[in-house]
């Protein structure tokens, strides 16, 4: 499984949701420890009993979450990070246990910010705020309950607990909506700069095209054939061998002479096509320069290698390059084969020699360099 594969990013991402799933159970703890804290300093108005059913009921909220994210059932929601859920459920809790304090609700208020920051980088602006008018209108509902049933013990207290509270709830939606605004710009930079690197990689298989590629006939030019060349020896098994040959048009001057430039463009163009559709997908073959061209099979022996040269031989024999009036088109091979430790410029040299060979014996055939060592 590659590390780009979906599966993988949803593994990745579910664990960082289960990272984040445990600083909040961690809170929680601290949260939990603040409020046994007031249980015993007797500033709770719950009983004992009452405490536990509470920490009871508050560990099974977790639990549900913590059981939605082992499953994997938290992907089936559009958030898959159950933020709001998560953030809802906190504030609920938080709300609740301030109306059952007397003298420490205000140094508890504080929560409403930590519970809070969990949304500032992953809920939505208008989510934010709606958490947050939730947070301000629950403590603002506790205040007015007990000030309506006679329990307020501090008014002007009370009010000014909500004065800060609306302030600092109102900082904290601006700044998760200037923080969600970053991220957007991000994102969208992200995404520019992932389309110029896309862009970028295509300008460089262009220019890698483009040098590597001969423009006329679109085979591969010299350098780049000598480079893929050493590449197939270097991975050239014990036992094994390549096919080289040397190609060379015949009277290619002369057609340049009596029919023009133009047409000996044509006639290397109709080469290269005859020779694309008469060789392997695996087969090498190139522009070596001027009307010469080398071939090199990979993985071949002595009869399959000239068989292959001579099959190309005749079908460039019987081509009639398009516009041009060629009497007869003809082509010399000079072939020899590559074994494991040869040097590709002696292999080269000796394809060089059978190709003259066969130059001097009339063109119009394929000249082997193991047929002359034999000799």
């Amino acid at each position: 499984m590659s590390p780009g594969s979906p599966q993988v990013k949803r593994q990745a991402l579910q664990g960082l949701l289960m990272k984040r799933f445990g600083m909040a159970v961690a809170t929680y703890g601290l949260a939990l420890l603040l409020f046994w804290l007031a249980v015993f300093s007797d500033l709770n108005r719950l009983g004992l009993q009452a405490a536990l059913v509470i920490t009871a009921l508050v560990v099974a909220s977790q639990a549900l979450f913590f059981f939605l994210f082992v499953s994997g059932r938290n992907q089936r929601f559009a958030d898959s990070s159950l933020t709001e859920p998560q953030v809802l459920t906190a504030l609920v809790w938080h709300t609740y246990l301030l109306a059952q304090l007397d003298a420490g609700r205000g140094t508890m208020l504080v929560m409403y910010v930590v519970i809070l920051l969990f949304g500032v980088f992953q809920l939505q602006p208008r989510v934010f705020v709606r958490c947050a008018a939730l947070a301000f209108i629950g403590f603002s509902g506790v205040n007015l309950w007990e000030w309506w049933q006679g329990e307020l013990g501090s008014p002007a207290l009370a009010l000014v607990q909500e004065a800060v509270l609306f302030l600092v709830l109102t900082w904290l939606s601006l700044f998760a909506s200037y923080v969600q605004s970053m991220r957007q710009r991000m994102r969208q930079r992200r995404f520019a700069l992932q389309a110029h690197q896309d862009t970028l990689r295509g300008m460089m298989r262009q220019l890698e095209d483009l040098v590597a590629t001969d423009e006329l006939t679109g085979l591969f030019n010299r350098r780049h054939f000598l480079r893929l060349a050493e590449r197939e020896q270097s991975s050239l098994l014990p036992g094994r061998q390549h096919g080289l040959a040397l190609i060379d048009l015949d009277h290619f001057k002369r057609i340049n002479d009596q029919h023009g430039h133009a047409a000996g463009d044509r006639v290397l163009q109709t080469f290269a096509a005859v020779a694309s559709a008469c060789l392997r997908d695996g087969d090498i073959l190139a522009r070596y320069g001027g009307e010469e061209f080398v071939l090199l099979l990979p993985d071949t022996d002595a009869d399959q290698f000239t068989a292959c040269c001579e099959r190309l031989r005749e079908a460039f024999a019987g081509a009639e390059p398009v516009g041009v009036a060629v009497e007869q088109l003809s082509l010399s091979v000079g072939m020899t084969l590559l074994g494991l430790g040869d040097d590709l410029d002696e292999a080269l040299q000796r394809a060089d020699q059978a190709l003259y060979r066969a130059k001097r014996s009339g063109r119009n055939r394929c000249d082997a360099a193991w047929e002359n060592s034999s000799a």
